[in-house]
């Protein structure tokens, strides 16, 4: 198959129908390969790639990496053009720089989300206090075993590795940069991500994700001792408002960053990005394409995502306790409490019309100042005139039949299903009650009929009048789901909790909830039975 850059690959596709395609250099032993899907027009996973591989006399388990994988090369093409050179200002004459706070991180392979996130914290005051210079000595004097393992080791080294200057430095009366290689951070790679299935690999990953990984971290080593990481914590105040009642609750959540949704259509330039959008299908129609330097991208006023996310949220199906029923509601939220450092993780990743992941091309533009004060709380919980909604009613326990009673009853020649039908009917009062109902009933119908226990799931009536938790619905759709797919997903994660108990509550949502770990709840869902 050719491929000069004149898609012919593309058009064999469209020829033969073949969807997949593998580039033969990136396969290795433990099953791993580049694989390109033309229907999706990006890269994949083929959980039958050895078999497939297979059909064509590829033995998967004799194959070696020949070649760079695609993650690689668009690395290096990163580095030279695209929005790499945005970032460095290539086509600009920028003055080297160096010492304390000006020193750089190694990319060992795809690790610049680790690189970013440690530069932006070692900024801050409170990581300093605690990590460089007085603080790191402390970590130092106390010679650990295995300083390798030791988090706090590791972090204090990396800190003073970046703010004391030393590993970064230029020749005097030169402007010679050539020598500086920065810090290689492979032993907290290490560290952080050991047992992780996501960073202790060498694939890319999402900054903010890692942001929150190490902050738990970081929180199970800091007993005894102050967490910098508090400087970076704030409140959110939720206010839901039933319509139909007009009764309201407000409820505080701790976070630790913005999740930001971009509003494309609030970008300042709508107009040159259609010209370009129409000027690149042109240009793709008769088999060219624009150079990257020419692309135009949306860009949106951070204003516009603050005030996306603080504006009224319309809930749809919500089940209020007011009325015992569903009907709409309206979410606002305020700052509680500010933070003394912001941190802001833009939402870029969405899901496209065909449930497809994508990445938003977007430029936001940041202000030097920026003003939360329309947006913060004005405390004290109910206002003047303000109902509360009534708390849900408190779950039934689960019945549960009592073995020891039921043994006697089988053992006396009585049919399984009815031995549960008296011990449920007799509320597990004993073996003589739950005997002598079974003499009365014994020549019932349906004595001998298949026996369930009336509404003792949450899933049988949860099915019928399931009701997502307004902040994990807002949770959702702010992940880019609509009202009615948010709400879908949450109830197919409950009915999967409710029907396989011993899984789980997020796993079912695993894939939804994976660039969503602010929460440090253990349960996303609540649940409200009707039935009972």
């Amino acid at each position: 198959m050719m491929s000069g850059g004149n898609d012919h690959a593309v058009e064999h596709y469209r020829v033969t129908n073949y969807p997949l395609a593998v580039k033969l250099g990136t396969i290795t032993a433990d099953g791993k390969s580049d694989v390109f899907s033309y229907p999706e027009d990006d890269m994949v996973i083929d959980p039958h790639l050895e078999k497939h591989l297979s059909h064509f006399g590829i033995n998967m388990a004799a194959m070696k990496k020949s070649e760079k994988s695609m993650v690689e090369l668009e690395l290096e093409i990163n580095q030279r053009i695209g929005e790499w050179s945005a970032l460095t200002e290539s086509d600009s004459e920028l003055q080297p720089m160096a010492g304390p706070g000006y020193t750089g991180m190694r990319n060992l392979g795809n690790s610049c989300y680790i690189n970013s996130v440690m530069q932006v914290l070692f900024v801050i005051p409170d990581f300093q206090e605690r990590f460089v210079g007085t603080g790191a000595e402390r970590y130092f004097s106390e010679f650990p075993s295995d300083p390798a393992n030791d988090f706090n080791i590791q972090m204090a080294k990396l800190g003073n590795g970046l703010q004391s200057g030393k590993y970064s430095s230029i020749v005097e009366n030169t402007l010679d940069t050539d020598n500086l290689s920065g810090i290689s951070p492979a032993m907290f790679k290490n560290i952080v991500g050991k047992n992780h299935p996501e960073f202790s690999t060498k694939q890319q990953q999402d900054a903010n994700d890692f942001y929150l990984h190490l902050l738990t971290m970081l929180d199970r080593n800091s007993r005894n001792q102050s967490n910098p990481a508090d400087a970076l914590k704030f409140l959110l105040e939720d206010r839901v408002e039933c319509l139909a009642s007009r009764k309201v609750k407000y409820k505080k959540r701790e976070e630790y960053s913005f999740r930001l949704p971009i509003p494309l259509e609030k970008a300042t330039n709508l107009e040159e990005v259609r010209e370009y959008q129409e000027r690149d299908q042109a240009a793709r129609e008769s088999g060219q394409r624009l150079v990257d330097r020419d692309i135009v991208r949306h860009k949106v006023p951070l204003r516009a995502c603050l005030e996306r996310f603080f504006g009224t949220e319309l809930i749809e199906q919500f089940y209020s306790t007011a009325i015992n029923g569903k009907t709409n509601a309206e979410k606002t939220t305020r700052m509680a409490t500010m933070p003394d450092f912001l941190m802001i993780h833009l939402g870029k990743f969405t899901l496209g019309d065909d449930w497809v992941p994508k990445k938003l091309d977007v430029s936001v533009d940041m202000p030097d100042d920026l003003d939360l004060s329309a947006w913060k709380s004005t405390g004290g919980g109910l206002k003047p005139g303000e109902e509360p909604l009534p708390e849900p009613a408190a779950e039934q326990p689960k019945f549960t039949f009592d073995e020891a009673v039921m043994s006697e009853l089988l053992n006396m020649g009585f049919p399984h299903e009815a031995c549960k039908r008296a011990c449920f009917h007799t509320k597990n009062s004993g073996l003589e009650a739950a005997s002598n109902w079974l003499m009365e009933h014994i020549a019932d119908e349906d004595i001998s009929d298949p026996f369930e226990v009336p509404n003792n799931s949450i899933g049988d009536c949860a099915s019928e009048q399931f009701v997502a938790n307004p902040e994990s619905l807002a949770m959702l759709m702010s992940m880019g789901f609509d009202e009615r797919q948010a709400c879908h997903e949450s109830h197919v994660a409950a009915k999967v909790a409710t029907e396989m108990p011993k899984i789980y509550v997020k796993k079912p949502l695993a894939g939804l909830v994976i660039r969503n770990r602010a929460h440090k709840s253990s349960s996303i869902f609540t649940f409200r039975s009707p039935c009972e």
